[in-house]
């Protein structure tokens, strides 16, 4: 299927403001510069096909520019080739001219089985964090852990009649979840994602400290929900400082200057939200896409990577504006 020629409404959709077409058109610029396509392809080629026989495969960097654009706006299969099909910017971000064939869905679905297959999500998110390294950028001993939910349907109005086996139901506060947890480490200095962890909703965000604390480490910082993590079997009170929040009933009998340290421990901690938001609110990531546990946790870690791309970008322009 080919699409036709771009009428003038087209171009102006792609380019107003109003109508959010230039603030796409930005978000896809950023990207591009961000991202590393050629390490990315070197990776991914040995996996590909060579096209030796049978029909032609559309090219690597064009796959790959799909699904990343697939991730970070959410997007289903289907949903992705029709955005292909309608936005001129999504078009020029992938390099797909006005005349060029679109992957159909199903290509684009057994791109992202080719991936999760060879566990390239991982090898991916190392890639990252390697060149992040050489930057200078994951410094610090210390690091922040949390757990988000991210839920999934919990509706049984299906063929089989109930729901995601490996999904379970957590209470948190008054307000019940069912689906899984993503568990994150970040880097206290940069903010920058170093480790990710998914389990079910039912686990305790305390039992993933050790698997979310890098062997370097001398520092863990969680929130209130992390009391108590130097307390177990595993941990390790003299090499390593633990320091957790305190609940808001136990804050409200602290002196003033103990009320002090404990908004600089805030301060500190909420680099790790700030991750949080660039995959659940940026990117979309706040329901899982899949059932089971282990395609949402490769599309987790792929976010992750490009969710680290940015908080670095933004970093570096703070160090900048900070010391330059």
């Amino acid at each position: 299927m080919k699409t036709k020629a771009p009428s003038f409404a087209d171009l102006f959709v792609e380019t107003s403001p109003q109508l959010g077409g230039a603030r796409r058109t930005k978000f896809l610029s950023t990207l591009d510069r961000l991202i590393p396509w050629q390490d990315l392809k070197t990776l991914i080629s040995p996996y590909y096909s060579a096209g030796k026989r049978g029909q032609q495969p559309y090219p690597l960097d064009i796959m790959i520019r799909v699904h990343f654009l697939q991730l970070v706006y959410n997007l289903s299969d289907p949903m992705c080739e029709e955005t292909l099909h309608d936005s001129l910017s999504c078009r020029r971000f992938v390099g797909l001219t006005m005349d060029s064939k679109c992957p159909d869905e199903t290509t684009i679905l057994r791109f992202r089985h080719l991936l999760e297959k060879n566990g390239l999500d991982k090898q991916i998110f190392e890639l990252f964090k390697q060149q992040l390294s050489k930057r200078g950028l994951l410094f610090s001993k210390g690091t922040i852990v949390d757990g988000s939910f991210i839920e999934a349907p919990s509706s049984t109005k299906n063929a089989e009649k109930k729901r995601d086996p490996e999904m379970h139901s957590a209470k948190k506060g008054n307000n019940w979840h069912f689906g899984m947890k993503m568990h994150i480490g970040v880097d206290k200095a940069t903010g920058i994602i170093h480790t990710v962890a998914t389990t079910p909703a039912n686990v305790h965000d305390i039992t993933q400290v050790d698997n979310l604390r890098r062997p370097t480490d001398w520092e863990v910082i969680g929130d209130s929900g992390y009391l108590g993590m130097e307390k177990r079997e595993s941990a390790d009170p003299e090499k390593v400082t633990y320091s957790a929040a305190k609940r808001y009933s136990q804050r409200k009998k602290l002196s003033e200057g103990a009320v002090a340290d404990e908004k600089r421990l805030s301060s500190i901690r909420c680099k790790v939200e700030h991750a949080f938001h660039r995959i659940k609110v940026q990117f979309g990531y706040k329901k899982v896409r899949y059932r089971g546990l282990a395609k949402n946790t490769a599309r987790l870690i792929m976010l992750a990577s490009i969710a680290n791309m940015f908080i670095a970008a933004c970093y570096e322009s703070r160090s900048e504006v900070s010391f330059g």
